[in-house]
C-alpha cells in the first residue's frame, strides 16, 4: 500500500489562497490548485474536502490575516487620525503582485455578490471584527478635535470602509500606487476638522 505524501497543511492552504486571490473561485481549476499546493488530488480531498470548502477556508484565512493587519495599523498611529490614515494607506500593498490582486474579500463581492450565504458570513465576520476598533479610533479623533464631533461615527466608518474598498478595486484595476495614496490622503483630508 502506498502511503500518501505528507505535506504542511498551512503552507498548502496559503498556496491555495494565493491562487484563489489572484484568479477567483470560478476561474481556478482543481488542477491549478493541485499544482500550486504541490499535493495529489486525494490529499486535497482528505485534508480540505472539495474545492468549495478549500475556497471558504482560504477566504477565511485571508480575512483573518488582512483584518489583523488593518487593526494593527489602525491602533499604532500616534494619533487617532494618524491611525485611520495608516489604515487606508496600508490597503496599498508594497508588492506589485499583491497590489494587482486587490483584496480577496472585495474580489469575492465581485464574483458572488450577496448570493452566497457562506461567503457573506466570512466577509461579515471580518467587517464586524474591524468595526469596533475603527469606531473607537473615530470617537477618539472626535474627542481630540481631529474629526468633527458632529459627524455620525457610523457614517464615518462607512466612508472609511468604502474608501478602503475603492482603493483595493483601483489597485486591482491597475491604478498606480501614487494615485492610490492620493485617494487615501484625500479621504483623510475630508474627515479632518478645518480651523
Amino acid at each position: 500500500m502506498v502511503r500518501p505524501r505528507e505535506f504542511d497543511r498551512d503552507e498548502a492552504l496559503d498556496r491555495a489562497m494565493r491562487v484563489f486571490w489572484s484568479r477567483g473561485y470560478s476561474a481556478t481549476s482543481t488542477e491549478d490548485l493541485l499544482a500550486a499546493m504541490e499535493i495529489g488530488r486525494q490529499s486535497l480531498y482528505n485534508a480540505f474536502g472539495d474545492k468549495r470548502k478549500l475556497y471558504l477556508e482560504a477566504l477565511d484565512r485571508y480575512q483573518q490575516h488582512s483584518i489583523s493587519g488593518h487593526i494593527e495599523r489602525l491602533t499604532r498611529g500616534a494619533s487617532a487620525l494618524a491611525g485611520i490614515k495608516a489604515l487606508l494607506l496600508g490597503t496599498i500593498a508594497d508588492n506589485a503582485g499583491d497590489r494587482e490582486n486587490g483584496c480577496m474579500g472585495v474580489n469575492s463581492v465581485g464574483e458572488f455578490g450577496a448570493t452566497d450565504a457562506e461567503v457573506n458570513a466570512i466577509r461579515a465576520a471580518g467587517a464586524k471584527r474591524l468595526k469596533q476598533p475603527l469606531l473607537a479610533r473615530i470617537h477618539e479623533a472626535q474627542r481630540n478635535g481631529e474629526i468633527d464631533p458632529q459627524m455620525n461615527a457610523e457614517d464615518v466608518a462607512l466612508f472609511i470602509g468604502s474608501t478602503m474598498q475603492s482603493i483595493q478595486l483601483g489597485a486591482r484595476g491597475g491604478m498606480t500606487p501614487t494615485a492610490l495614496r492620493r485617494m487615501a490622503k484625500f479621504a483623510v483630508e475630508r474627515l479632518t476638522v478645518r480651523s
